[in-house]
């Protein structure tokens, strides 16, 4: 698929993108100075932020993926959290980084929030590179975030419609919602 400039405009460049990247791993190589993480990238959007957010950090650290779904295909959320992927260590003491490439309504973070945070981690944050905090119906202590966004349809880096899109290195919005 490609992006039609008759409905999507550009909303951040690959270049506005990698400032925040750089931001994020700057803030957390220097609250975790000495330690090691566990990145948990949320699959599958999340995967090209981590994998960047990895590169620039210089503490020592993991990476572990998990997949969820509340999406399905659709746009918009069905509040129900399924567990597709599950992590495959044991993270007790350990000190967990929940990387995520937007927050939205927050349901599936908390569900995946609590449940990290019930397996005895020395601690557990979440990472955004994204945050549409004007959408968001639960409570959820993100303490890392790239950007504040408006509340559209986001594509690109990792944002799919209808599983398309990931790959584009810019982040666009829809100018038309259906």
């Amino acid at each position: 698929m490609m992006v039609d400039d008759r409905n999507f405009q550009k909303y951040l460049s690959r270049h506005e993108i990698d400032a925040s990247v750089q931001e994020l791993a700057a803030r957390i190589n220097k609250d975790y100075e000495g330690k090691s993480v566990l990145l948990v990238a949320v699959l599958k959007g999340a995967i090209l932020f981590a994998a960047d957010l990895a590169r620039h950090l210089t503490v020592e650290h993991e990476v572990e993926f998990v997949r969820l779904s509340s999406y399905g295909k659709a746009r918009t959320s069905s509040g129900t959290v399924t567990i597709l992927k599950d992590i495959g260590i044991d993270i007790r003491g350990k000190h967990v980084l929940i990387l995520e490439e937007i927050i939205d309504s927050g349901r599936t973070l908390r569900f995946l929030y609590d449940r990290l945070q019930a397996s005895g981690p020395a601690s557990v944050e979440i990472v955004t590179l994204l945050d549409k905090a004007s959408k968001r119906v639960v409570e959820i202590p993100v303490k890392y975030v790239g950007r504040l966004v408006d509340d559209q349809f986001l594509i690109g880096y990792g944002l799919d419609l209808e599983e398309k899109c990931r790959n584009l290195p810019d982040i666009y919005y829809l100018k038309y919602p259906n």
